[in-house]
């Protein structure tokens, strides 16, 4: 299997290629990342690209479906519950669907929680493209436009990623890739829901609302991930930026 990825320097966010061998066929990954590394990639194995899958409607990851729609005629696949947010959707891919290119295997994922309609993508039982639910070390926010719940964010990474085998490779919507044990075994959200480590008790301001801190965790971009419970017991997942306390 051939992965190409491609990441924006602004937006650090990642376009993938994905193809069953050289001469053979491929689909794409979010369209946030440069052209010109996807490009090289395709033309240097000689891939026929049949889809362009979408993991969400965030611009950062849907920039350059025009472009890729128009150089290799392929159409545009997401979650019917993104199509609100994103009109350039033209085929609805809901949980558990497979979708066959050449010989991969895609079997859609719904995973709500940073989006109403995110979805992962697990390709030949072997890699799975998570957009901006989980990521290398933290986890997707859920205040960004189109979102659902900490509830659903927390249901989605535990019963539905860290579901599938250890060793099974991760590739997030943003930087580098990780593997479900390493999230599994690391990562700061993850091991507070299994129970591992406790929940922190900090005063802070989010949003300029008072909460408590339950965990600050290093993000994808450098900064900081926090999950804050407000004083009605709300839960959300907020970047590091809209939070004030330690």
């Amino acid at each position: 299997m051939i992965i190409e990825r491609s990441m924006s320097d602004g937006w650090l966010s990642n376009s993938y290629l994905v193809a069953d061998r050289p001469g053979g066929h491929g689909v794409l990954i979010d369209s946030g990342g440069p052209l010109e590394p996807i490009l090289e990639a395709i033309a240097a194995n000689d891939i026929s690209i049949t889809h362009l899958l979408l993991t969400h409607h965030h611009v950062d990851h849907i920039v350059h479906n025009a472009e890729y729609v128009k150089r290799f005629g392929c159409e545009i696949w997401g979650h019917p519950a993104e199509r609100p947010y994103c009109d350039e959707i033209q085929h609805d891919l809901e949980d558990g669907d497979e979708i066959v290119c050449g010989d991969l295997r895609i079997r859609a994922l719904l995973t709500p929680g940073h989006t109403v309609g995110m979805l992962a993508l697990v390709v030949n039982d072997e890699a799975v493209f998570t957009g901006d639910t989980l990521f290398k070390g933290t986890i997707g926010g859920t205040l960004a436009p189109g979102h659902a719940t900490y509830a659903d964010l927390k249901r989605s990474i535990m019963d539905v990623l860290m579901q599938l085998p250890k060793e099974m490779v991760v590739y997030p919507g943003h930087t580098d890739a990780t593997t479900i044990g390493d999230e599994w075994d690391t990562n700061a959200f993850v091991r507070i829901w299994r129970g591992l480590d406790p929940e922190g008790d900090v005063p802070c301001t989010a949003f300029d609302r008072a909460a408590t801190l339950v965990v600050r965790a290093l993000d994808y971009d450098g900064g900081t991930k926090c999950w804050v419970r407000f004083a009605d017991g709300t839960d959300e997942i907020a970047p590091g930026s809209k939070v004030v306390g330690d």
